[in-house]
């Protein structure tokens, strides 16, 4: 019987980089704010990111693209979502039944709930310099505040895998 090695140099964190925007902005006019001022091409994804918080499933809006000269993977990702849970209680007398419904928000990546949207950049160790963008992104006027977020401060990094 072979035996095989594993070597922690092969568990490769994944190179990326993320950046927090608060803004009152759509998700779309957020797209299009950030092709403009950037020089890049976000457009809708087919799929959202699925997520299931409080045993309900609810999903977050994503943006792509992807830069093929340079091999960079560009996503706007929604943070917050509303999600609304419906209960129906029992039969209180004949003729009602009583129905709630409750309205809580789900987040994305829940360290940061007062995050609206995140850009990820992946796989641009050396081909973009960050503080250039958040420059660039802090120049549209209805992004109020803008800054890069430390990977290491991520408790919920598997939802960051899309």
């Amino acid at each position: 019987m072979a035996i095989h090695k594993i070597y922690i140099e092969d568990f490769v964190e994944e190179d990326y980089h993320l950046i927090a925007l608060h803004t009152s902005l759509e998700d779309y006019r957020l797209a299009y704010f950030l092709n403009k001022k950037l020089g890049i091409g976000l457009c809708k994804s087919k799929f959202d990111i699925p997520l299931q918080v409080k045993k309900v499933n609810t999903s977050f809006v994503r943006f792509t693209f992807e830069d093929t000269k340079k091999i960079i993977q560009w996503d706007l990702v929604q943070n917050k979502n509303a999600i609304e849970t419906i209960e129906n209680t029992a039969i209180t007398d004949l003729f009602s039944n009583t129905v709630y419904s409750f309205t809580s928000s789900a987040y994305l990546v829940p360290e940061y709930k007062k995050v609206d949207f995140f850009v990820k950049i992946e796989n641009a160790a050396n081909e973009i310099d960050i503080d250039k963008i958040i420059a660039q992104i802090s120049k549209i006027e209805a992004v109020k505040l803008v800054y890069s977020v430390a990977k290491n401060k991520i408790k919920s990094k598997n939802n960051l895998i899309f």
